[in-house]
């Protein structure tokens, strides 16, 4: 099994150009083998809370019927961020395209500071899937901060857990120390991925990475700069690559 961690500097409110970097790092993933890749929190639209209700996207948006047709053709999952507006609420969640045409959503459980201004809480969408006998469940940014979380996840028997987030550089450190303890703690694997440049008119930090279920740290990407970090299971462990733009 092949995942791949997409690090993006997405154009702030610009969702045109935001897709079609999502579906040049797609196409590339599924080149390289990927059966799923995951992209950082709301990375379609870029990190955004006062404007969130105006890019939101329905639950059957036709702007992801591409991102649809290149999961299917490649058979590849792909996690992908958006502000979600579900009759009167707006959720800061992501889609979880299958390749059978399947989508379904996250909605972020814990939120950040400030954010519960504009978005609800929700643990109604927490969807698990499966892919290669890998339980893979899913995290937004502060619900990674939050240690029900991945004990929730681990409760479920999630073999994989996979985060989307954007953290700040000093805030970069302290999400690795808690993601590694996580898939040590809990025996999960875990893939981040993180944006590569500013968002919110803030800095981010890099450093996208996965730990296998041991707690070691096998690849991270640069601090900075958009790309893909890809692993591969083998029978000896996990082995990875880092595709830099």
């Amino acid at each position: 099994m092949i995942l791949a961690a997409a690090q993006t500097k997405p154009i702030r409110r610009d969702i045109d150009s935001n897709l079609l970097d999502h579906y040049r790092l797609v196409k590339l993933a599924a080149a390289n083998g990927a059966q799923l890749i995951v992209f950082p929190e709301l990375s379609i639209t870029g990190y955004e809370r006062e404007d969130a209700a105006q890019l939101a996207f329905s639950e059957n948006d036709s702007r992801l019927d591409y991102l649809k047709k290149l999961a299917h053709e490649n058979s590849i999952t792909i996690i992908a961020g958006a502000p979600i507006q579900i009759e009167s609420k707006l959720f800061l969640g992501e889609f979880c395209i299958a390749p059978n045409n399947s989508v379904s959503l996250y909605a972020k459980q814990f939120l950040h500071t400030g954010e519960e201004m504009y978005f609800q809480p929700s643990f109604d969408y927490n969807p698990m899937l499966e892919i290669e006998n890998e339980s893979i469940s899913f995290a937004i940014c502060a619900d990674i901060d939050n240690p029900k979380h991945p004990e929730n996840a681990s409760k479920k028997n999630s073999s994989t857990y996979v985060a989307s987030i954007f953290f700040s550089p000093n805030g970069i450190p302290q999400a690795h120390q808690s993601l590694q303890n996580y898939a040590f703690q809990y025996q999960m694997n875990v893939l981040m991925a993180n944006f590569g440049g500013d968002s919110y008119g803030s800095p981010s930090g890099g450093r996208s990475a996965f730990w296998n279920n041991k707690g070691e740290l096998i690849a991270q990407m640069e601090n900075s700069g958009s790309g893909l970090l890809l692993v591969q299971k083998q029978h000896s462990g996990w082995t990875s690559k880092t595709l830099n733009d």
